[in-house]
């Protein structure tokens, strides 16, 4: 059976996306992406959800904690235990942080244990300006679980077949109205870092992936015509980029009852976007469906490790402007000019280039070292 890579190829643009953003790009473009690139990998998430894990609750709970939890704890670690030293080498400091003027400093043996024990116990802790993207592992820990636990309860308390039916649909209502209720009333999960609300609405986005999944072929066959799929992607975009301009919204924590308003609409279409996108590049066998499929296949390495990646160009940019070397510590990369110069591409080269290039070193690697093993 053939692999569909129609969604490996839309999580490789979404992980691009992510870092084009998160390079300071020019700030109308910022705004787009954000509309969408964090719900994608919620969908494509729950694009691969299935009922299976109903009566198999124990199966999917491992894969979780395998492809997430543990991931997150292991370089939530590392990079807790590097946190200092990357103020003795310079790469962190007091004096250059965020476009809003915070800075980080050294931790002290209490918080070094602190956050050791926020890591394992709540997937918080982790180092804010080295592993900023990181809170996406818990939300989609959290949500992937979340939406199990409603689909079971639901499950169990709805008799009629009929009606089994309307629970994907049923989860995703509830979930908009505990956003919502969340968001106009200011309240907060304590139990999760952050307030839940990623979480929340990880959940939500986890669920509309698991319904398109039911209609993806019928999708495919509806515009299945090149020109259906551009006339609509172009539509889809511009709604995104209408919404972007007057209604900004993205996955932010401390979003707005407004902004939480905001957010499903361009989301959604920002997805059907990207994948009818992805439809056409999966038509041809090139270079460029390759390297996104790989880039979907591997998004984790980029999530971890692409604003490490950005302080190779932030050196460059330092003896480019002639700016002060401890602008390497701005986060997630340096400020200045960042809107009226090129370096975000630089930094987007960077932060898919390197991350995906050291993991495939390391795969050639292992594959070396597996094939140079006498054979049993």
């Amino acid at each position: 059976m053939n692999r569909n890579t129609v969604i490996s190829i839309s999580k490789g643009i979404a992980i691009i996306l992510m870092v084009i953003a998160h390079a300071e790009a020019p700030g109308w473009l910022c705004k787009f992406i954000f509309e969408f690139h964090m719900p994608l990998f919620f969908i494509t998430a729950g694009y691969f959800f299935s009922l299976k894990y109903l009566n198999d609750e124990a199966t999917f709970v491992k894969k979780r904690v395998k492809g997430l939890y543990l991931p997150f704890v292991k370089w939530s670690v590392v990079f807790l235990a590097l946190h200092n030293l990357m103020f003795k080498i310079g790469i962190l400091n007091e004096t250059y942080g965020n476009e809003m003027g915070g800075v980080t400093h050294p931790y002290s043996w209490h918080s070094i244990q602190q956050n050791l024990w926020n890591i394992f116990t709540a997937m918080g802790g982790y180092d804010q300006f080295l592993c900023g993207a990181f809170w996406f592992f818990r939300g989609l820990f959290v949500a992937s679980i979340l939406y199990l636990i409603i689909y079971k309860v639901l499950d169990s308390c709805i008799k009629s077949s009929r009606w089994k039916k309307s629970i994907p649909y049923l989860i995703c209502v509830i979930m908009l109205i505990l956003c919502g209720w969340k968001t106009y009333e200011g309240l907060k999960v304590i139990t999760l870092v952050q307030g839940g609300y990623r979480d929340m609405m990880g959940c939500f986005f986890f669920g509309c992936g698991f319904i398109f999944r039911q209609y993806a072929d019928s999708y495919q066959t509806l515009i299945r015509r090149y020109y259906a799929i551009i006339w609509t992607s172009i539509l889809f975009g511009v709604i995104v980029y209408i919404f972007s301009r007057y209604l900004t919204a993205n996955m932010n924590w401390r979003s707005s009852y407004t902004q939480f308003l905001s957010l499903p609409v361009p989301a959604l279409l920002g997805f059907l976007m990207t994948y009818n996108i992805s439809m056409l590049l999966d038509k041809k066998e090139n270079w460029l469906k390759r390297f996104l499929v790989y880039t979907g296949d591997h998004t984790l390495n980029i999530f971890i490790f692409h604003i490490v990646a950005y302080k190779v160009v932030s050196l460059i940019k330092i003896w480019y402007y002639h700016l002060d070397i401890r602008q390497i510590g701005c986060h997630m990369v340096i400020h200045d000019h960042s809107q009226e110069d090129l370096f975000w591409i630089l930094y987007t080269i960077a932060g898919v280039g390197i991350p995906l290039g050291c993991t495939w070193l390391a795969e050639q690697w292992k594959a070396k070292r597996q094939s140079d093993l006498p054979s049993s």
